[in-house]
């Protein structure tokens, strides 16, 4: 579509202002939790390209101790998982993003410029804004300063960008160029980094690549392999949640995952935000699901809003668990444990058996309970402690919400979330201490035994 003088592609997310540079197109690419960075229209990252030798400047802004230094962003190599920060370039937390040169060292004629950044969460996305310079007009400033207006010292606005209306967490490619010919002839760039999100001190992105390709120079070579993408898309509820299920790694898996997985996602997800949403909370959006080769004993996983399948277990469990252990999965999503202690530094970190008791809780008792795989039986009596977790938890949490109240695990849930968890909780919602609870649980298991009486010490 055209906008004033300036042309924007069709797979353009962002609106460029009239002051940037005519004919500038913005493509921009997303995964969901990536592979090898391949997009349909944004070329992977090229380890042969003007960035490769350029100097990066920070000109404003702090970069993450946690992270890499601005070295990452062209050494022509990117992350291979979605929570990498020394093989990414991100700005201090609770800051609110900067400003960065590159001295591409000459004047070159620049065809193409990319960036690439890869997280599970809003670190993913690339809000920025581009700026350029051959650096010869009467008054240029190499470095100004954030509250300096770059064009008027010697800068021409070349782009806006933001992939966040693309999706959150996954890996985000941007390729500018020019409808005809060459964006410009440049020296210098300046981008001007935003953070996503300023909920918490975790909204600045994670950059892991940047290109700059020179019309006069070699043909842009690679590293990354291309891969041919095997996913699905769909929604729920009308288009407020959104779903990949990604089989590249496992195409065997593609068929099953249409069929018989995503009715599962596509149905279950709302059932799980609505029972374990609290005041004000908003669980997320873009959800998405990986089968994974590469996860050794791990069955599945959950980071942010992605899950991580390991695509040997689950060919073994297709006909058995593997609904279930994706339900399991998708409670973590929503339960989003890790907000509250980013965002506070004093937040109380809830139990693992509080984390895996409510998610095996909802797997079991709500979403397969004609299974019976939370059952206490005289083979796991032993086990049987409150804060065993996954299932004996689970059990132990069923116990007490069908006794004292049926609201119980939301509660719990909602105070875990907050980074609230206290044990005297329990004291405020049954009256009784967890630990007498968990007494009352086990004598009770133990009766309908048939009298097992071995102790757990």
């Amino acid at each position: 579509m055209r906008l004033g003088s300036l042309w924007v592609s069709a797979a353009a997310s962002v609106a460029l202002g009239a002051a940037a540079r005519a004919g500038v197109t913005v493509t921009t690419g997303f995964n969901a939790l990536g592979a090898n960075f391949t997009f349909t229209s944004v070329p992977v990252p090229a380890d042969n390209d003007a960035a490769t030798a350029a100097r990066f400047t920070l000109v404003d802004g702090v970069g993450d101790r946690n992270g890499g230094g601005l070295d990452v962003l062209h050494d022509g190599r990117v992350p291979s998982g979605q929570d990498q920060p020394t093989k990414n370039f991100f700005f201090q937390a609770g800051t609110a993003g900067g400003r960065m040169q590159v001295d591409l060292g000459r004047v070159i004629e620049v065809k193409r410029i990319g960036s690439y950044s890869w997280h599970a969460g809003d670190r993913a996305p690339q809000v920025y804004t581009l700026y350029a310079a051959a650096g010869r007009a009467e008054g240029f400033k190499p470095e100004p300063m954030r509250g300096v207006d770059p064009i008027a010292c010697g800068w021409e606005l070349v782009a806006r960008v933001d992939t966040r209306p693309k999706g959150g967490g996954g890996q985000h490619g941007v390729a500018l160029a020019a409808e005809r010919g060459v964006i410009g002839a440049y020296r210098y760039l300046l981008f001007d980094i935003s953070q996503t999100e300023s909920r918490d001190p975790f909204g600045n992105t994670f950059y892991s690549e940047i290109d700059v390709i020179d019309a006069n120079g070699p043909a842009a070579t690679s590293g990354v392999v291309a891969t041919r993408l095997i996913q699905t898309r769909f929604e729920a509820e009308n288009g407020k949640y959104r779903f990949t299920i990604d089989a590249t790694d496992a195409p065997d898996l593609a068929d099953w995952a249409e069929k018989e997985l995503k009715p599962v996602v596509q149905t279950w997800y709302p059932k799980l935000v609505a029972l374990l949403s609290g005041d004000g909370y908003q669980a997320p959006a873009e959800i998405a699901l990986r089968f994974r080769s590469d996860m050794g004993g791990t069955p599945a996983s959950a980071a942010g809003a992605g899950v991580n399948l390991n695509a040997v277990w689950f060919r073994g469990e297709l006909e058995r668990e593997a609904l279930g252990a994706v339900v399991h999965e998708m409670v973590h999503v929503v339960q989003s444990y890790g907000r509250a202690v980013r965002a506070n530094p004093n937040a109380v970190t809830a139990p693992g058996w509080v984390v895996e008791g409510i998610a095996d809780y909802v797997r079991w008792f709500l979403y397969e309970p004609q299974t019976h795989g939370a059952e206490i039986s005289k083979r796991n009596f032993d086990k049987a402690r409150y804060d065993a977790s996954y299932r004996i938890s689970a059990n132990f949490l069923e116990w007490v919400a069908r006794r004292y109240d049926r609201d119980l695990v939301r509660k719990l849930n909602t105070a875990a979330r907050e980074g609230r968890y206290d044990e005297a909780l329990w004291q405020t919602w049954t009256g009784k201490r967890v630990q007498e609870l968990g007494d009352d649980w086990r004598q009770e298991q133990a009766r309908r035994l048939g009298g097992a009486k071995r102790s757990v010490p």
